[in-house]
């Protein structure tokens, strides 16, 4: 089966949105987990308009599942995951002002940094995950850093699929074969939903983990958090 780490970005968000602490993502993460998820996904960003870094170190002692955190290795970043030492780092290099992620790491480029990066937190032993667009030279470029698994970028693929266009999973089938041979694990990531989920899970072979946010708050809203999450879970089974 394929884990659902559940994003909570936007309870954070609808937090914000009127200052005090509700909805608690504190209380969220606890019932994300009761109401089945496997993990729990945050992706603090350096403007703090979500998830605020002090969110992570209070969330570390209720997720008792998968505690992932994603973001850009700035020092900041890089400094709170080594004090929280969550099971999975997912580096992504999104931009200061980016309002969601838009692209995946150039892991040829920026093969260097990645590998210095990566290495300090298997010292810490954290798990390491890279952000990464559906391409064989990145997912071979991925390998080279260290790093023990790929997250596959799934916005075109969703974009595409929302239009028909089934031939858009072929990229990512490819990459995740690649990584497997390579002897990467693979998540996934980025406007997926109920819509797409299980089409998703059903075209990519060894698929571990898939972080989902944004829709799913979004679906919850309409359905519930704890039907929503069961829908997931009955999807990736």
């Amino acid at each position: 089966m394929t884990k659902l780490s559940v994003n909570i970005n936007k309870i954070a968000t609808l937090r914000n949105a009127r200052g005090g602490n509700m909805p608690n993502v504190v209380s969220v993460a606890k019932d994300v987990q009761k109401f089945g998820a496997q993990g729990v996904t945050i992706h603090p960003r350096p403007d703090e308009r979500h998830i605020r870094y002090q969110d992570a170190y209070d969330l570390k002692p209720v997720v008792h599942t998968e505690y992932n955190i994603e973001g850009n290795p700035i020092p900041k970043f890089l400094d709170m995951v080594l004090k929280i030492k969550p099971t999975q780092v997912t580096l992504v290099p999104d931009a200061v002002d980016a309002i969601t992620s838009n692209a995946g790491w150039d892991t040829v480029r920026h093969l260097d940094f990645l590998t210095e990066v990566i290495a300090e937190f298997k010292r810490n032993d954290i798990r390491t995950s890279i952000f990464v667009d559906p391409s064989l030279q990145m997912i071979e470029g991925a390998v080279a850093t260290g790093t023990d698994r790929i997250e596959l970028y799934t916005e075109s693929f969703a974009h595409e699929y929302s239009f028909g266009n089934e031939k858009a999973i072929q990229p990512y089938t490819d990459c995740a074969i690649r990584a497997s041979e390579l002897g990467l694990g693979i998540n996934a990531g980025h406007d997926l939903s109920l819509e797409n989920i299980h089409f998703f899970k059903q075209n990519i072979p060894n698929l571990m983990e898939v972080s989902i946010g944004h829709a799913l708050i979004c679906e919850a809203i309409y359905n519930g958090l704890e039907v929503v999450i069961k829908e997931y879970l009955q999807k990736l089974a």
